[in-house]
């Protein structure tokens, strides 16, 4: 009889490729700063002379207080706004224009300092604005004056990303 030809040997199995490496984890970005507000009311009677839109001493140096040594802290300054009040003493025109007058005063101290004028915005309310549950009734102009004073302020707002720690 004929010999059996002995079986072809299976051929070998292809290589199977070795698994792609999983790839690198994406750096996860730190977190974006939280945006910031800060908000501070100085009143005028340290700002202003009643009637009046040039700085005093004490409001230059409340500004400096409560603004100009906090603004090293935030990390990327976008704003500041500033707004002027008064109270409803006068004609609304007049007030009006009194209060954008005296933010605008600030406004150009706070340049004074450094800050750069691109980012300061300011409004003048007037008297649209009166500080709640301040009830004043005097008959006498000396004595409403007096009492009127907590309308008679400056709002400063200043915003930027995030406060450093």
């Amino acid at each position: 009889p004929a010999p059996v030809p002995a079986p072809a040997p299976a051929p070998a199995p292809a290589p199977t490729p070795a698994p792609a490496p999983a790839p690198a984890p994406a750096p996860t970005p730190a977190p974006a700063p939280a945006p910031t507000v800060q908000k501070v009311t100085l009143a005028s009677k340290a700002l202003f002379d009643f009637d009046k839109a040039v700085l005093r001493p004490q409001g230059r140096a409340a500004i400096d207080t409560e603004i100009i040594a906090r603004l090293p802290q935030v990390q990327k300054l976008e704003l500041v706004l500033v707004t002027g009040h008064t109270d409803r003493i006068g004609t609304q025109q007049y007030n009006q224009r009194l209060s954008e007058r005296r933010a605008d005063a600030v406004r150009n101290y706070l340049v004074s300092k450094g800050v750069p004028r691109d980012r300061i915005e300011t409004l003048g309310m007037g008297e649209t604005q009166p500080v709640p549950g301040v009830v004043c009734n005097q008959k006498s102009l000396r004595e409403l004056i007096v009492c009127l004073q907590p309308h008679r302020r400056v709002e400063i707002e200043v915003k930027g990303d995030a406060v450093k720690r």
